[in-house]
């Protein structure tokens, strides 16, 4: 135990404040959806400067051209064996990236989609050789000071993940993803994970209370290993999974929600997936991040999300819930109000889902925040300390 709150001591040690803004998933599975034109027109009416697509759209990469939002572009799972050849790669990141930038304002690749879980599992030893090369084509076309490259994955990559404190990657896997979080190190980029607190419930409605996965007021849990209190699902996710990276030697990687939302709709035993979960997850969600909110064990690094989804598609297999994450039908009418309407009416720039931290650390708030964590972690030793005696 004592390990353990070592451990969540040092990790805290390592945040920090920074600006960021609120992201939105901007999945194209449809045969309904506007032209990118009127998606750029949706979020710059809604001051949503982040989105995500998986692929790299020349239609959409040249229509956000000039436009004050950043883009994270995907390389398709199906081609990263091809990656694995530098030459290839370099070709890739000539004919997907250099075209586009600075215009475009392309900040990350995606390399591949939680290919760890992918159903096709020779793709994993393609993923980090074709990350290498993706970001040493970025280097050789000296595009690689404002695009970071990493990969999402699905939470299905932990073999444990309760208490947060356990988090443990799934040994099978544990060899690459230490060499990935060696390339994520070196190259200062974030880890992403697709974190869906819905499934959790869905799977288990009897046993995780509604309000705890919703962010709703609820008593939450206790860490038993770090006295950690988590009054929701998402940020004990986001936890276990930096437990999970520090136990394999790493602890200044910063984990990111690359996808999380709520269905709108489900099957008859799809339990939970209603407009009415849908809509207070998602508003509880803009809420915290609006508030520039860290979790437990990194407080003070506002945890940078990703919603799934802008619309709903409606060509995506799988049960009904698949095709209705979207916040926007694809009319442009909301699915339901999470409150972003207020800020497509408002020209004050503080109202903006980027909207710049309050909070930013200058060198005389790090300095207060280390002492009062030193003092903490003086009182939690000798806590410990004494209960051995």
């Amino acid at each position: 135990m004592l390990s353990l709150i070592l451990l969540a001591f040092f990790l805290s040690l390592d945040s920090g404040i920074f600006v960021a803004s609120f992201g939105i998933n901007y999945g194209q599975v449809a045969n309904n959806l506007p032209p990118p034109t009127k998606v750029l027109e949706l979020l710059s009416n809604l001051k949503i400067t982040k989105t995500r697509i998986y692929d790299t759209n020349p239609e959409i990469l040249k229509a956000f051209a000039n436009s004050n939002v950043e883009v994270i572009v995907t390389v398709e799972n199906q081609i990263l064996n091809q990656l694995n050849d530098p030459q290839q790669a370099l070709q890739w990141v000539n004919t997907n990236i250099k075209p586009y930038v600075p215009d475009t304002k392309i900040t990350g690749i995606q390399v591949g989609n939680e290919v760890f879980t992918e159903i096709d599992s020779s793709l994993i030893q393609y993923l980090v050789p074709a990350m290498i090369n993706i970001h040493n084509g970025l280097v050789q076309l000296g595009l690689d000071t404002n695009i970071h490259v990493s990969t999402p994955s699905s939470l299905e990559v932990l073999e444990e993940s309760y208490p947060p404190s356990a988090g443990s990657f799934r040994s099978e896997i544990s060899g690459i993803m230490y060499e990935l979080l060696n390339f994520l190190s070196k190259t200062k980029s974030p880890f992403w994970i697709n974190a869906y607190p819905y499934f959790a419930y869905k799977n288990d409605p009897n046993q995780i209370s509604l309000d705890y996965v919703l962010f709703n007021t609820n008593q939450g849990m206790v860490d038993p290993n770090t006295n950690l209190h988590y009054d929701n699902m998402l940020y004990a996710m986001v936890d276990a999974v930096t437990f999970a990276i520090s136990k394999l030697g790493f602890n200044g990687i910063e984990v990111r929600v690359s996808e999380t939302g709520w269905p709108s709709k489900g099957d008859s035993d799809e339990i939970g997936a209603s407009l009415k979960n849908a809509e207070i997850y998602n508003k509880n969600l803009l809420k915290r991040q609006m508030a520039n909110e860290g979790t437990p064990l990194r407080p003070r690094m506002r945890l940078e999300s990703y919603l799934f989804a802008l619309f709903n598609e409606n060509l995506k297999n799988g049960p009904t819930s698949e095709r209705n994450y979207g916040l926007f039908e694809p009319d442009e009418s909301m699915t339901y109000n999470v409150g972003l309407s207020s800020f497509a009416k408002s020209s004050n720039p503080s109202t903006s889902i980027s909207l710049t931290s309050s909070a930013t650390r200058t060198k005389a708030a790090q300095k207060e925040n280390q002492s009062m964590f030193y003092w903490m972690f003086v009182y939690l030793l000798i806590s410990s300390l004494c209960a051995f005696v």
